[in-house]
């Protein structure tokens, strides 16, 4: 089990894909088979925390891979998730430059830290072409592109009592979840193709959409068909206050922002993605709030 520490959550959430254990090849399949019927896996609290609690200062990267996982059950058949740690800092990094001013990072990760890692990631890569992380995270929001993968009737809320946190996550079949993506893409492509000439340019402002769906599609086409994924608000359930909890329906917003396009239908599609923006927008105000 990881070393656990006592820090705060991040404010990020996270899309994971759960597998079922015969996506596994041999004998990592027989490894995860074995560490689900173990005992109690650890859940959210210790995997957010493993990363401070193993990886000094500085270090972009923990020295060798987690053997951990988060583990679902369908029935008597356990779904997988590997924690990927590693692999998932050496990904945060490449972000990074877009993400802090060069002074403030050159300052928490010099550049010849930065590059020596860099180059143990391309290594990695050399050896397992096939690498990819289970796991995506953002901080301080949700992707609106995440919502496209799931529908209101998958949302699971439950505001918390006796000291538990609250908790605000999707779950949704691959299959599903890509035929939302496939519809998506279609409605946003074809809402763009038929706006006159002098809207296109308007309409294609929701090309960060576009983009970030076709992103998020390519990604799980790397696995199993028969895999679940989820949607989990993650520590952000930690700084939202539950009545902005209880009214969030941002995967319906979406939804009916998507049907709306589908039927060439701007008023209703234009008044969800406001509720979207605006929504969003005050959750990321709050990372700069005392």
């Amino acid at each position: 089990m990881p070393q656990v520490s006592a820090v705060r959550f991040p404010y990020a959430s996270y899309l994971r894909v759960y597998e079922p254990l015969g996506a596994f090849p041999q004998p990592e399949r027989g490894r995860w088979e074995r560490y689900a019927h173990e005992g109690e896996p650890p859940g959210c609290e210790e995997e957010q925390r493993t990363r401070p609690a193993a990886v000094p200062a500085s270090l972009p990267a923990p020295g060798r891979e987690s053997e951990d996982a988060f583990v679902l059950w369908s029935g008597d058949t356990p779904l997988i998730c590997p924690w990927t740690i590693r692999l998932r800092c050496w990904e945060a990094l490449g972000e990074s430059a877009g993400l802090f001013p060069p002074a403030v990072l050159d300052a928490a990760l010099p550049p010849a830290v930065r590059e020596a890692a860099e180059a143990e990631h391309a290594r990695h890569l050399e050896r397992h072409p096939d690498a990819r992380a289970w796991i995506r995270q953002a901080a301080w929001s949700v992707p609106l592109s995440w919502f496209v993968l799931v529908g209101d009737e998958d949302r699971e809320y439950d505001r918390g009592a006796d000291g538990e946190p609250p908790l605000l996550r999707y779950r949704t079949p691959m299959a599903q979840a890509r035929r939302r993506v496939a519809r998506g893409l279609r409605a946003l492509r074809d809402s763009v193709a038929a706006a006159d000439p002098a809207e296109r340019g308007e309409r294609q402002a929701g090309g960060p959409l576009v983009t970030g769906l076709v992103d998020v599609g390519r990604w799980l086409e790397e696995f199993h068909p028969r895999a679940l994924v989820e949607l989990d608000y993650g520590g952000l359930v930690h700084v939202l206050p539950p009545e902005m909890l209880d009214a969030d329906r941002s995967a319906a917003d979406v939804a009916s922002g998507i049907r709306a396009l589908a039927v060439g239908d701007d008023v209703v599609a234009g008044e969800a993605y406001a509720r979207l923006v605006e929504r969003w927008r005050a959750v990321r105000e709050r990372q700069f709030a005392n």
